[in-house]
C-alpha cells in the first residue's frame, strides 16, 4: 500500500487519475443505461440487444482510429470533437424516441465517437513516473477502473430503478461531459505529444501480447456484463438487492487490485488471475439467491483488477511509445465491445431461459477467457525482472571511428 501513497503523491497523478476516471465513466454505465432503456421502451431484452451491438460496431472501428488520431492532430482536438458528437449522440436516444431503426444508427454514431481517453491516459503515464513506479500505476489505474466497470452499472440501475431510464442515460452524458472537460484542461495533456506512428493502422495487433491483451480484456469486460444484466434480471428493476449485490462485486475487485496487482508479473499471472474470475462466476450461476450471488462474485471480482493490470503491463512492455496510443486503443475497443457483447448475450438468454442464462453466458466467456492466455503462454512476456516501459522509438546506432 506504501507503493500506492508514494504514487499519488508524484505531482499530477492523483490529478490526472481522476480526470480520468471522471472522463471514462460513462463507459461503464451506458451498455446497462441503454438495456434498460429499450428494454423498457420496445418490452425487449432482444431490441436492446440490437441496439448495443450498433453501439459495439461504432466502438469497434473508432478505437484504434481515434488513438491514431491523436498522433496527427493532437489528444485535445480529437478528445474535444468526440465527446461533443457522442454527447448529443446518446443524449438524443435518451429523449427523442425514434423507433427501432433509428435508435440503431444513432447509438452507432455514440459508439464511434466515444472520446479515446483509456489511450491518451495510457501513453501519459510513463512519462509521468519512473520506471519501478510504473507498473504500480497500472495496478492502481486497474482498480479505479473496476469502479468504472463495475460501480457504474451500479450507479445506473439505482438511477434507472428510482427516477428513470431517461436520467441513467443523462448522467452518464453529464459524466462524459464534465470529466472529459476536466480532462482535457489538465496539463498533463500538453506535457506530452504522441509521435506520428511510421506503422500502418492495425499492425500493433501483430505483437502477440497487445493481440493476447484485446482478446482476454474483450472476454473479461463482457462476463462483467453478462453478470450485471443476470443481476437485474434476478431482483427485477424494483430490487434493491441489485445494487448490493453489484456493488459487492465491485468491492471484490477493488480489494484484488490494491492486494495483487502491484505484485510481479510472470508468464502465468494473467491465467491464474482469469481463473479467479471463472470460478466465481461458474459457482454463482448454482443458486440465485442474494447472499449466494454476493459471496461468490466477491470471489470473481478478486481476480477483476489484478488481471487488467497485468493486461496494461504486457502491453505497454511489448510496443514502442508511438505505438502504445494504437495499442491501447486497440485493447480498449475489446473492452467496450465486451460490455455490449456480454449484455446483449445475456439479454437474449434471459428472454429464452430467465435470468440464469446471463450467468450461464457470463461463465462461458469467463472460462475462455482462462483458456487464451493459458494456451497462450509463451506470447505473454516475463517482466519479474524488467519494467513495464514502452520501448524507445529510436535505437542506438553503431558508429566506427578512425
Amino acid at each position: 500500500m506504501s507503493s500506492y501513497a508514494s504514487l499519488l503523491k508524484t505531482r499530477g497523478v492523483a490529478r490526472i487519475l481522476s480526470a480520468q476516471l471522471t472522463a471514462r465513466f460513462p463507459f461503464g454505465m451506458l451498455s446497462l443505461a441503454f438495456l434498460l432503456h429499450i428494454e423498457h421502451t420496445y418490452e425487449s431484452y432482444g431490441v436492446a440487444g440490437l441496439v448495443l451491438a450498433a453501439l459495439s460496431i461504432g466502438q469497434a472501428i473508432a478505437g484504434p482510429v481515434t488513438s491514431r488520431l491523436m498522433g496527427v492532430w493532437g489528444m485535445r482536438p480529437v478528445i474535444a470533437t468526440t465527446m461533443v458528437i457522442c454527447a448529443l449522440a446518446i443524449t438524443s436516444i435518451a429523449l427523442f424516441p425514434m423507433g427501432i431503426a433509428a435508435d440503431m444508427a444513432v447509438a452507432f454514431v455514440a459508439g464511434l465517437t466515444m472520446p479515446p481517453i483509456q489511450p491518451a491516459v495510457r501513453t501519459i503515464y510513463p512519462k509521468m513516473v519512473n520506471s519501478k513506479q510504473l507498473t504500480p500505476l497500472f495496478s492502481l489505474d486497474a482498480s479505479a477502473q473496476e469502479i468504472i466497470w463495475i460501480l457504474g452499472p451500479v450507479v445506473t440501475t439505482f438511477v434507472s430503478i428510482q427516477i428513470g431510464t431517461v436520467w441513467g442515460i443523462l448522467l452518464a452524458v453529464a459524466f462524459l461531459v464534465g470529466g472529459g472537460t476536466w480532462f482535457l484542461t489538465s496539463p498533463e495533456l500538453g506535457r506530452v505529444r504522441i509521435p506520428r506512428s511510421k506503422r500502418k493502422l492495425g499492425v500493433v495487433l501483430k505483437k502477440p501480447p497487445v493481440l493476447l491483451a484485446t482478446i482476454v480484456g474483450f472476454l473479461l469486460v463482457a462476463a462483467c456484463a453478462a453478470i450485471e444484466a443476470g443481476v437485474v434480471s434476478t431482483f427485477g428493476e424494483g430490487g434493491v438487492e441489485a445494487g448490493f449485490v453489484l456493488a459487492v462485486f465491485a468491492i471484490g475487485s477493488l480489494v484484488g487490485g490494491l492486494s495483487l496487482g502491484h505484485r510481479p508479473i510472470g508468464p502465468w499471472a494473467l491465467a491464474r488471475r482469469m481463473a479467479i474470475v471463472f470460478v466465481g462466476t461458474a459457482i454463482a450461476a448454482a443458486w440465485l439467491n442474494v447472499w449466494w450471488l454476493a459471496g461468490t462474485l466477491f470471489l470473481a471480482g478478486i481476480g477483476i483488477a489484478p488481471a487488467l493490470a497485468v493486461m496494461f503491463a504486457i502491453v505497454s512492455s511489448s510496443v514502442k511509445f508511438s505505438d502504445t496510443a494504437e495499442a491501447y486503443g486497440w485493447v480498449g475497443t475489446g473492452q467496450l465491445i465486451g460490455a455490449a457483447v456480454g449484455s446483449a448475450l445475456a439479454g437474449f438468454l434471459i428472454d429464452g431461459i430467465g435470468s440464469v442464462g446471463a450467468f450461464v453466458v457470463a461463465a462461458a466467456l469467463a472460462f475462455v477467457g482462462f483458456l487464451v492466455p493459458l494456451l497462450g503462454k509463451r506470447f505473454h512476456p516475463d517482466l519479474r525482472d524488467r519494467d513495464a516501459s514502452p520501448l524507445p522509438d529510436t535505437e542506438p546506432v553503431q558508429t566506427v571511428t578512425a
